[in-house]
């Protein structure tokens, strides 16, 4: 127990902010008096000169502390009677004494009310406090998941819920514009059970007077201090829900008004005015989340596109070589073919060079069509394609593929190259003895990973072409990481939403 906080615990109990029932304050007072008399009765006995005036103060002081100054007055009065009649015999005037009596009871009402006032105060300040903490430790909360880039929809859900508890207010609603409706994005409802309050998706047109047609037509904050005055669809809703009062801010996102946080309440007071910043400040963090979301989807479907436009172009090249000059080389070597069998032996001899450097230059140029789209991988798909990858490697490769069947075409396409580019930065660098390449599909998510036992110490910006597989597998809304502690190895993996065909 903390000793040296005892007596401020004590003092707080007695110097109430606030009275007591009146009722119990004069069955105080009568407790007190009637004690103070059986004090003072048996204390003269003891000692008969003395007046023992100051016991009777301690009621004045004590119903002065919990109540109001006019129970304080009648207990000073009646302290005053009781003090006249217990020291009337022997003295021949009163006056003095009781002057004194009731000066320093008066003065007792007067100083325990001043504290009993700057209790009230520092209780309205502490309450303050304590709302403003409230206030910002639930913004806080939904700034965490709007920095996070949570999911839009557990973004709402959480603002309207923190909105509802910091405010303690009891509807909160969030909604879209949508042309002349509003749609329901979030709701927080604390109606009675017999009363369904407002649900994720339903819609209401903004005709008649309400606060979202307001902020639609103005894009400011607004309020409505009596709904039993607006009409409309809303309006009627809300007051078939018992509120009373509205207030609610724009949510605006590159300057365009997209929607609105409402806040409503049941209690006939209207919604305090200065909670519209903080219903703003919610809607800040909210319109930031859109914002961010947005901006999220426009970059990935940009690289989305790019990533298709750059496999697209590796097809184009691809054709190119198989269909022009692959094809030419041959035919060229068909014609050297023939002329070398009517030549002489010397340029029979040149001859019989020239078309083997041919057949090398065919083979090389196979060799770089399949770098650019294996024509396995679009035929048989990632199984096959990524046999022919392991055959090729020069560093031994354990396959662990558990997946059946097809996916789709940019899933296996951005899944070879993370492999592809992985082996060849094995062999390149990691001065590896086997890797070990791992793929298989769960919850509709393709893993793979590609771990060696080489020297590890890979950095994603040092060149090694992993910033790109980064792009293209994020690209695909998936996510991409590298382990490579040095002398450990390096571990690639990477995760991709997949939709099998």
């Amino acid at each position: 127990m903390n000793w040296q906080s005892l007596p401020n615990r004590l003092l707080a109990q007695v110097v109430r902010p606030t009275a007591r029932p009146l009722g119990v304050g004069i069955v105080v007072a009568i407790i007190f008096l009637v004690a103070e008399i059986g004090a003072v009765v048996a204390l003269k006995q003891v000692a008969p000169e003395n007046a023992f005036g100051a016991v009777l103060l301690l009621g004045v002081l004590v119903v002065s502390a919990g109540w109001d100054f006019g129970l304080a007055i009648a207990t000073s009065l009646a302290s005053a009677a009781v003090y006249a009649y217990l020291h009337l015999e022997g003295r021949d005037s009163l006056a003095p004494a009781l002057a004194v009596f009731l000066t320093l009871a008066l003065l007792t009402n007067v100083l325990v009310g001043q504290a009993r006032l700057r209790a009230a105060e520092a209780e309205e300040r502490r309450r303050e406090a304590d709302q403003l903490a409230a206030q910002q430790a639930a913004l806080r909360r939904v700034a965490t998941l709007v920095a996070r880039s949570a999911d839009l929809a557990e973004v709402y859900a959480v603002a309207v819920d923190e909105l509802a508890g910091s405010l303690r207010a009891d509807h909160v609603t969030l909604v879209r514009f949508e042309s002349e409706e509003c749609v329901v994005l979030a709701a927080q409802d604390r109606t009675a059970r017999s009363k369904p309050g407002i649900s994720v998706g339903e819609r209401f047109t903004m005709t008649g007077d309400s606060i979202s047609a307001r902020i639609r037509r103005t894009g400011a904050p607004d309020r409505i201090d009596d709904y039993a005055a607006a009409s409309g669809p809303i309006a009627a809703r809300l007051q078939g829900l018992g509120v009373h009062s509205g207030a609610g801010t724009p949510l605006i996102v590159d300057g365009v008004v997209r929607g609105a946080l409402l806040v409503g309440t049941h209690q006939p007071e209207a919604i305090p005015a200065q909670f519209q910043d903080h219903i703003g400040d919610f809607a800040d963090l909210v319109s930031t989340a859109i914002a961010n979301a947005e901006t999220r989807a426009e970059l990935t479907a940009s690289r989305a596109r790019i990533v298709a436009a750059s496999d697209e172009a590796r097809r184009g090249f691809e054709r190119d070589l198989h269909d022009g000059a692959q094809q030419r080389i041959v035919s060229l070597s068909l014609e050297l073919r023939a002329i070398e069998a009517a030549a002489g032996e010397d340029l029979r001899r040149e001859l019989s060079q020239v078309v083997a450097g041919l057949a090398e230059l065919h083979t090389d140029l196979q060799e770089l069509s399949r770098g650019m789209h294996p024509a396995v991988l679009s035929r048989g798909g990632l199984r096959p394609a990524l046999r022919a990858l392991a055959r090729r490697s020069p560093v031994p490769v354990e396959l662990d593929l558990r997946v059946e069947g097809r996916l789709s075409e940019s899933v296996e396409v951005a899944a070879y190259y993370v492999i592809a580019e992985a082996l060849t930065n094995t062999a390149k660098y990691a001065a590896a003895e086997v890797v070990t390449v791992c793929l298989y599909v769960e919850d509709g998510v393709l893993h793979l990973s590609v771990t060696d036992d080489g020297v590890g110490g890979a950095q994603p910006g040092g060149g090694s072409g992993l910033i790109g597989l980064r792009d293209r597998v994020e690209a695909l809304s998936g996510e991409f990481g590298v382990a490579s502690a040095p002398g450990a190895g390096t571990t690639l993996r990477a995760t991709i939403p997949v939709r099998t065909s």
